[in-house]
């Protein structure tokens, strides 16, 4: 399963600049890689695991903007095409996860 999250906050004063870094700075620390300038994805193993990574950029929302939170399958995520300009490209996923139990 695989988190989207996608947003548009403002940046024209000072405070906005700042809560779209912590916004960001946020997701990364919780795992968010950057898919495209305001597209950030994670891999999670199981929608239990999902639900407690969206809950969690749920509580670092900023004030203004919008954020978009989207879950999807593997395979959906794998079906993406990806485009530069006319040229295909490969989706650059993370490599595969070893799960303990």
């Amino acid at each position: 399963m695989w988190i989207l999250v996608f947003f548009d906050l403002p940046t024209e004063t000072k405070k906005d600049k700042k809560a779209y870094a912590d916004f960001r700075k946020n997701l990364q620390r919780d795992g968010f890689t950057m898919f495209q300038f305001s597209i950030y994805v994670r891999h999670c193993a199981s929608k239990e695991n999902a639900a407690v990574h969206i809950k969690r950029v749920k509580s670092f929302l900023p004030e203004y903007g919008k954020v978009g939170i989207m879950c999807i399958t593997d395979i959906q995520f794998a079906n993406i095409e990806l485009y530069y300009g006319k040229k295909n490209i490969e989706i650059n996923s993370p490599g595969q996860q070893l799960e303990l139990f």
